[in-house]
């Protein structure tokens, strides 16, 4: 049984390689650096307070310089991934400085994560069946057990009958040919009734 909840399913992105952390050390070295800058900030911030003739608890700063750090490390965690350098054009608006079209617009990606793979799969049976297939079944699933409380995996028979004949044989059968625009749009319209 799969918990992914619908906003995953909605985004696509291709599998990322592995990350593999630039830095030496590993954990051991970051816990070091942050000691260090720490400490440095600590020392720095003490010897301003003492210039100014403000004296300030040092367990005090060293954890307000401890917050900002980890402010800064979430921050930066959280901060959205740069924008693809693969030459595409950015979207102006219509008129300049009218609307900002540029900007990340979470409809936009997600319509943007189904447009792209529904795009490069039309016409090819393998790739829908590959791609696109398995991503409405989860969606079916996420459907199906938000209101129902099941799945197809853990209630065969009663997820058949609220999905309805049609849909089940879709989203269970390899079709010989990727479905119309048309016929996609039905198969959504039944996914949106459950």
């Amino acid at each position: 049984m799969s918990s992914t909840s619908i906003d995953d399913l909605l985004s696509f992105e291709e599998e990322r390689p592995a990350r593999t952390d630039r830095r030496r050390g590993g954990r051991a070295g970051q816990v070091l650096r942050t000691l260090a800058v720490t400490a440095a900030v600590a020392v720095v911030v003490v010897a301003g307070l003492r210039v100014v003739g403000l004296r300030v608890s040092l367990l005090v700063i060293v954890a307000a310089v401890v917050a900002v750090l980890a402010v800064r490390r979430v921050t930066a965690a959280l901060s959205p991934p740069p924008p693809a350098r693969s030459g595409a054009r950015v979207p102006s608006g219509e008129e300049p400085d009218t609307w900002n079209w540029g900007s990340r617009d979470a409809l936009r990606a997600a319509i943007n994560g189904w447009e792209r793979p529904l795009d490069w799969s039309s016409g090819n049976r393998e790739r829908f069946t590959e791609r696109i297939l398995p991503r409405l079944g989860e969606l079916a699933d996420e459907r199906l057990r938000q209101r129902h409380g099941l799945t197809r995996d853990s209630d065969p028979a009663r997820a058949r009958a609220l999905l309805g004949d049609r849909l089940w044989t879709f989203l269970g059968t390899p079709s010989r040919r990727p479905p119309s625009p048309r016929d996609l749009a039905a198969i959504v319209a039944e996914l949106e009734k459950l």
